[in-house]
C-alpha cells in the first residue's frame, strides 16, 4: 500500500507542476478526478513534421509502483506511425521495463528509469512523431509504407491530421 500512496503523491505533484508550468506541445489532465493513475494527454503534432497541426489524444495509465515501472500510453485518436501499434499503444524504449532487453535490441540505459516524468515521456513521444524508427516497428504496415511508399504514408497521415482538427 505504501508504494501506491507514494506513486499517487508523485503523480499529483507532477500534475500540479504541469498545471502551473504548462509545456509547449501537449496538455495533460486526469481522466477522472478521483484516479491519479489515469491521465488524458493531448499532443499537438510537432511543427515541421507530417503530424504538424494535428491534435492527438492518448491515455497514460500508471502502475501502482510508479516510478519504478513505466506507464503505458495508448492513442485514442487515430494514429498511423511505425512506432504505434494498430490498437494505439505507443512503443518507445523509455516505456519498456527497466533492465536488459531480453531481445537485445535496446541498451538498459535506453529503457525505463524512475527519473522519467510525465513531461519527459510526452516529449519522447513528440520526438517519436518527428522521427519514426522503422528498425523495430510496432506497426509493420506503417513501417513498410514509411520505407517503401513514402507518398502514400504522407497522404494517410495528412488525412489523420485533418480529421483530428475536425474533432476539436
Amino acid at each position: 500500500m505504501a508504494a501506491t500512496s507514494q506513486a499517487s503523491l508523485l503523480l499529483a505533484k507532477q500534475l500540479k507542476d504541469l498545471t502551473k508550468n504548462p509545456v509547449d506541445g501537449f496538455s495533460a489532465g486526469l481522466v477522472d478526478d478521483t484516479n491519479v493513475f489515469e491521465w488524458n494527454v493531448t499532443i499537438i503534432g510537432p511543427p515541421d513534421t507530417l503530424y504538424d497541426g494535428g491534435y492527438f489524444n492518448a491515455i497514460m495509465s500508471f502502475p501502482a509502483n510508479y516510478p519504478n515501472s513505466p506507464p503505458t500510453v495508448r492513442f485514442t485518436s487515430e494514429m498511423w506511425h511505425p512506432n504505434v501499434y494498430p490498437d494505439g499503444r505507443v512503443c518507445i524504449s523509455i516505456l519498456h521495463p527497466p533492465g536488459e532487453d531480453p531481445n537485445g535490441y535496446e541498451l538498459a540505459s535506453e529503457r525505463w528509469t524512475p527519473v522519467h516524468t510525465v513531461e519527459s515521456i510526452v516529449l519522447s513521444i513528440i520526438s517519436m512523431l518527428s522521427s519514426p524508427n522503422d528498425e523495430s516497428p510496432a506497426n509493420i504496415e506503417a513501417a513498410k509504407e514509411w520505407r517503401d511508399r513514402r507518398d502514400e504514408f504522407k497522404k494517410k497521415v495528412s488525412r489523420i491530421v485533418r480529421r483530428s482538427q475536425e474533432m476539436l
